[in-house]
């Protein structure tokens, strides 16, 4: 069927799209000499993680425990939590998973390889982590040398817990203010993840992983520092309005929220039926994936959704009033993908107008 006779509000996923971002990041991985573990929180998706590695990714990164249970059931068995896992209930289920897959998860904190060491007690296989390096997103992270030493010391000392490297997400080189800026971020954080590295084999436990990871500087084709083993870019399969604006282009989204036109009170204002609850109300306010408005009309050039209540898009502009008619559907490229992802229980493939399957959103809600 058309794409148009898909009941509304849903997320759409052009196949074509898709399978050209993945393998333009896998070539591109493949050019630097690392390995290619993409973050799936993009799209929560079993079906298009499968895809990833088919074309040559490492494993896969996740966010919680609850993906990489999502995951490993449909059969990815190399798996990464970039995430800090506390709590003896999450690290029970990441043993269990150890049991028959690859499963490695973050850490930042003395208490972390404590909790671990306790529960991988008796286990075959020790809890395998990679410490967070803090590289300037201000979020989670070890930040001084000092720290990360007696880190080290205390994994050397544990039983059950195996170091296996470093990890860093310069997640702040979105707020640059130009691609150059951009590099001088990216470069700063890739040494500095580097610097830690370089700790750890001074203290004989060299690192088997240097992982890196944010989507623009992968996008703006910046090279790759020797010593970085892997690289963890998310959006890039997907894409969104934010991301787009890093390299001025929007011909590589391949996710979009198809919405119908159910009012138009003015002669300016046109109503659709997705909201806060089927788009997000995230922007991104700085930088380059500053985007404007709440979401791009994508086949109406310039024209953008300027605000949301929970079930409505209200968007202001005459020439888009009068070209669309109520009932019509048209639509959107969210300004973050992520989040919109997690917001819908299915997707729908097409390629070009053509409806082509519905692929579930199979870890959509796995926020534990």
């Amino acid at each position: 069927m058309h794409y148009s006779d898909i009941d509304t509000p849903a997320l759409l996923i052009d196949r074509e799209r898709v399978r050209e971002n993945i393998e333009g990041m896998q070539d591109f991985a493949d050019r630097n000499g690392v390995a290619l573990r993409p973050h799936t929180k993009t799209h929560k998706m079993s079906a298009l993680a499968g895809w990833q590695v088919e074309a040559g990714a490492q494993g896969i990164t996740v966010a919680k425990v609850g993906e990489a249970e999502v995951m490993a059931q449909a059969g990815l068995d190399d798996i990464f939590i970039a995430n800090q896992i506390v709590g003896r209930k999450k690290l029970e289920r990441i043993r269990r998973l150890s049991e028959t897959i690859d499963i490695s998860f973050g850490i930042d904190s003395i208490h972390h390889v404590e909790e671990a060491d306790a529960v991988f007690k008796g286990s075959g296989r020790k809890a395998q982590v990679v410490v967070e390096v803090e590289v300037g997103e201000k979020r989670s992270g070890i930040i001084e040398a000092g720290d990360f030493k007696k880190l080290l010391e205390t994994i050397g000392r544990s039983d059950n817990v195996h170091f296996r490297g470093v990890f860093s997400h310069d997640g702040h080189t979105y707020k640059a203010e130009d691609a150059e800026a951009c590099r001088t971020l990216y470069e700063e954080s890739a040494h500095r993840t580097l610097g830690f590295a370089q700790l750890a084999r001074e203290m004989d436990m060299p690192p088997e992983v240097i992982s890196i990871g944010s989507t623009p500087p992968f996008m703006l084709g910046f090279d790759i520092p020797d010593g970085i083993t892997e690289i963890r870019p998310g959006t890039y399969i997907l894409m969104d309005a934010g991301q787009s604006n890093v390299i001025g282009t929007y011909a590589h989204c391949a996710a979009s929220v198809l919405t119908s036109v159910i009012s138009k009170p003015t002669q300016a204002r046109v109503i659709t039926d997705v909201g806060a609850k089927g788009l997000t109300m995230q922007t991104r306010n700085a930088g380059i994936t500053r985007t404007e408005g709440l979401g791009l009309l994508r086949e109406y050039e310039g024209v953008h959704i300027d605000s949301v209540f929970d079930e409505h898009a209200i968007i202001y502009d005459e020439a888009f009033n009068r070209n669309v008619a109520v009932g019509e559907k048209v639509r959107i490229i969210p300004n973050h993908i992520c989040p919109v992802s997690n917001l819908y229980d299915t997707a729908w493939l097409v390629s070009g107008d053509e409806v082509l399957e519905e692929i579930r959103v199979d870890a959509r809600g796995r926020l534990q």
